[in-house]
């Protein structure tokens, strides 16, 4: 409601302070400067006298008091900042039994006190203690990320020739989000980088990602290592390390096995942050670079992707990436990144997925047969979770001598990842997260044969009862006693 021009009822909030230590007077003192309407009940008569030499409005009362609360009735909002927990729990509820509906914000101790000065009906509750601890980590956080970003520099900055920036095997959007700001990081210190990846750019979704923002990818197979001098892995852990002696920098939101990490001059693992690109996003924060657009798109679609839209495992450091990056994002490039065209091949797959489909529960797994593009597999496996009453898929299907299986959950009871690891981590690479992962398996470990023209129905065959089986008991379901329905 409005009272006058640039007035609202929110500008004339009139506030008590019960309670004048140093944080009840810092706070009077941030309300007074705002032109806040502020009364002060002390029981110290000298910190009284003290206060009103400030021109201070202050009075001198026992907070304890029962007479406190019609001193205050007349108040919007009540600060009960004593050092006194006891006596703060008093005046709470006085207050309150008293009938008054101020909005009452009351300091605590610990969190004990802290439940019972809610329970008496404290609308907000602030633990001093607790508030400087918290900027003290936050000062620390500052002063760590300025050392390494300082340490970072370094290590670029001792490049003789070209810096390699390795990638995981068939790179996702963060990877290649994260090795775009390292290069990024690189040519700005005036050292020239290759973003080096194994195995192939698949899923639509991700060839779009790099040709829509130009990210400039070069394969493994197409350079030697040999005329590099600093290397640095990023967002690897997930994809297998690549097969290098030694690294200079390693960046990861997932812990490496690997011994390389230990012998790096430059580490920064953060398994407590979702998305590599958030850890990049950081240090170019901290050293103050120009972002480019197309650098800035990349690492706001690899925190997306990461989290599935926020949807899953999301922390803080990566919405407060994501909020510096979104001003500086192409968003009508994104969205061409999000809805590719579907390939005629992905549409094979899927069809093929549909018709083999078997149901236990909530669980769908389908055989797509032989295959060209293995990367259709995780577009199928997300199509199927749209079924109605299904909550996890997965999609195998055989290309040249190997098994490859994607698989998607949204069941928050259920890590996907670990039912893969569990069915098939002794035969074939794992890899993925809670809600979508996969899994390459050589062929022979299922059916002892080579793949020919002649006997390609009863490798399928083979396979398919196989991996069906040990993906339900993964799961947890017994598929020879429950109900099963498929596409026929």
């Amino acid at each position: 409601m409005s009272t006058a021009s640039g007035i609202t009822m929110a500008s004339m909030s009139t506030y008590a302070i019960l309670g004048c230590g140093s944080v009840g007077h810092a706070v009077a003192e941030e309300l007074v400067e705002e032109g806040k309407d502020v009364l002060i009940l002390d029981a110290d008569e000298g910190r009284v006298e003290a206060l009103r030499d400030q021109d201070l409005n202050a009075q001198q009362a026992d907070i304890c008091e029962t007479d406190v609360a019609q001193t205050v009735a007349d108040r919007d909002v009540v600060l009960i900042m004593s050092p006194d927990v006891n006596a703060n729990a008093e005046a709470v509820q006085n207050i309150r039994e008293s009938g008054g509906e101020q909005f009452i914000v009351a300091r605590a101790d610990d969190p004990v006190s802290a439940d019972d000065l809610t329970e008496l009906g404290a609308d907000v509750v602030i633990n001093p203690s607790a508030v400087i601890a918290d900027s003290a980590l936050r000062a620390l956080e500052t002063g760590e990320l300025e050392y390494k970003a300082s340490q970072l520099g370094d290590v670029i900055d001792g490049t003789e020739e070209r810096m390699a920036i390795l990638i995981h095997r068939s790179p996702d959007p963060d990877s290649i989000a994260s090795a775009a700001a390292l290069r990024a990081i690189a040519a700005s210190r005036d050292v020239e980088a290759d973003i080096i990846y194994e195995g192939e750019i698949g899923h639509q979704e991700n060839r779009a990602f790099v040709n829509l923002l130009g990210i400039e990818l070069t394969s493994n197979e197409d350079v030697d290592l040999d005329e590099y001098d600093t290397f640095a892995l990023v967002d690897v852990a997930k994809g297998g390390e690549p097969a290098i002696d030694s690294v200079d920098i390693v960046v990861d939101h997932y812990e490496h096995e690997h011994e390389l990490e230990h012998d790096a001059a430059f580490s920064d693992i953060r398994p407590n942050i979702s998305a590599t690109s958030t850890i990049l996003t950081k240090y170019i924060q901290e050293l103050d670079l120009n972002l480019d657009q197309s650098v800035a798109t990349a690492l706001l679609y690899g925190i997306r992707a990461e989290t599935l839209d926020f949807k899953r495992d999301t922390t803080p450091a990566d919405l407060t990436a994501a909020a510096y990056l979104y001003p500086f994002a192409d968003h009508d490039t994104l969205e061409q990144v999000e809805s590719p065209s579907m390939s005629p091949e992905t549409l094979d797959v899927l069809a093929e997925a549909i018709r083999n489909r078997e149901v236990q529960g909530s669980h769908l797994v389908s055989n797509a047969g032989f295959i060209r593009d293995r990367d259709a597999l995780a577009q199928a496996a997300q199509h199927l979770l749209n079924l109605e009453g299904i909550t996890t898929t997965a999609v195998f299907a055989i290309a040249d001598d190997t098994i490859y299986l994607a698989a998607r959950s949204k069941d928050i009871r259920m890590n996907i990842g670990k039912v893969l690891s569990d069915a098939f981590g002794g035969m074939g690479e794992t890899a993925g997260h809670s809600t979508d992962a996969s899994v390459e398996i050589p062929l022979g470990i299922f059916t002892g044969l080579d793949t020919s023209d002649d006997n390609r129905d009863t490798l399928l065959e083979l396979t398919e009862e196989a991996v069906k089986r040990k993906l339900f008991e993964a799961m947890g379901v017994d598929s020879s006693s429950s109900e099963s329905s498929n596409g026929n």
